[in-house]
């Protein structure tokens, strides 16, 4: 019997690819596992009206872990649209499969590791290694969106909201209000996720980042929280830093943060940020990551222009797949996967499209087993 049962959701287009470069590594690496393929993405839309349909979401009620590969996302009206014939103008609105699973599942913690890897080519500065904890289920990407606005609720945010006046006698269907909703419980829980890793990990210090001074209510909670928290870690250092201004920072200098933590939206721009410094979108691996299950997945999308090519690079996928060894408590075996990628990087002899080379994406999966399995 397998140790672990480890839901397999390839999804769209190069997730597929991706996917099975990580199943190569895994199998080299060892890990005892039965992998259960689930049904997620485009094609599940479109005939069925559900990208995650509920026979994916009790697959992952049921297993240890979970690995992802890239989803198809488009706006509500565009994905109306391609429904199948039966479904159209049934009242079906399209919502990301990911965030769905992150909200269903309380996957609170997206946590995002950003590392320079030795004889990368791509790397914007060597020796950065940076740290986001992205909080995964609330701020704007709460779902709670209004297009064309009710009159109902334009009339109430005139009575009690002031700045709203100077919306109050446009059409409802002539803007749209999407609402940030960040509680303290949210707050808290990926701020002491942050708070714990930096002590676990002997890191330096721990950077808030928000834009409290513009946006009071939801971003002065988060900061406010963050205050609290830091008092029971005196021994991790605290600063924080305006959204706008850490994208400028990190840039000139990397090498001065260490651990950060963001609401939603900011942790999804910092992170992509982040991951261009180290080598972009092939580097960038992400955990989706509660108290009870954790969802794995590499930063990118399902790339349809290179769908069928199996040229792009699979290591984000198979860093994640490091992951969520490490996050099953096998990090040996995580830590023997990820330095077989760092020797594949700097010996530089196999390099995807991206790198400046030739390999496919299986060359590449096939060169990281080779040294995993020699270690």
């Amino acid at each position: 019997m397998s140790k672990y049962r480890i839901a397999w959701l390839p999804g769209d287009g190069i997730g597929k690819e991706v996917m099975a470069a990580a199943r190569l590594v895994l199998e080299g690496v060892g890990l005892e596992a039965e992998y259960l393929p689930g049904d997620i993405g485009w094609e599940f839309w479109q005939n069925e009206g559900d990208a995650l349909p509920e026979r994916t979401l009790d697959l992952l009620k049921n297993v240890d872990a979970a690995m992802f590969g890239a989803i198809t996302s488009k706006p509500a009206k565009a994905a109306a649209a391609e429904l199948a014939p039966a479904l159209q103008g049934t009242g079906l609105v399209y919502r990301s499969p990911i965030v769905r699973m992150r909200q269903l599942l309380d996957l609170y913690t997206c946590l995002r590791p950003c590392k320079s890897y030795a004889g990368n080519p791509l790397n914007f500065k060597e020796e950065i290694d940076l740290v986001i904890f992205r909080e995964n289920t609330e701020d704007l990407y709460s779902g709670v969106e209004f297009n064309p606005v009710p009159p109902e609720l334009a009339d109430l945010l005139e009575k009690i909201s002031p700045p709203f006046s100077a919306f109050k006698d446009l059409p409802g269907d002539e803007y749209a209000i999407s609402c940030k909703i960040n509680t303290r419980k949210g707050s808290v829980g990926i701020l002491r996720a942050a708070f714990e890793f930096a002590r676990e990990n002997k890191r330096k210090k721990v950077t808030v980042v928000h834009k409290a001074n513009v946006v009071r209510a939801t971003d002065g909670l988060f900061l406010e929280e963050a205050g609290e928290i830091a008092k029971e870690y005196p021994d991790i250092p605290m600063d924080s830093a305006n959204i706008d201004a850490i994208c400028m920072w990190l840039q000139k200098n990397p090498h001065n943060y260490d651990v950060l933590v963001a609401p939603n939206l900011y942790g999804d721009i910092i992170s992509d940020l982040a991951a261009q410094m180290v080598g972009g979108l092939g580097f960038g691996c992400s955990g989706n990551i509660g108290r009870e299950m954790a969802v794995f997945e590499p930063t990118h999308g399902s790339a349809p222009k290179y769908d069928g090519l199996w040229k792009v690079n699979p290591i984000a996928t198979i860093l994640a797949a490091k992951m969520m060894l490490d996050w099953l408590g096998e990090e040996d075996m995580g830590n023997r996967l990820e330095e077989a990628v760092a020797a594949v990087i700097m010996e530089g002899r196999v390099r995807t499209y991206d790198m400046g080379g030739q390999a496919t994406t299986l060359q590449m999966a096939e060169a990281i087993g080779e040294k995993v399995r020699a270690s």
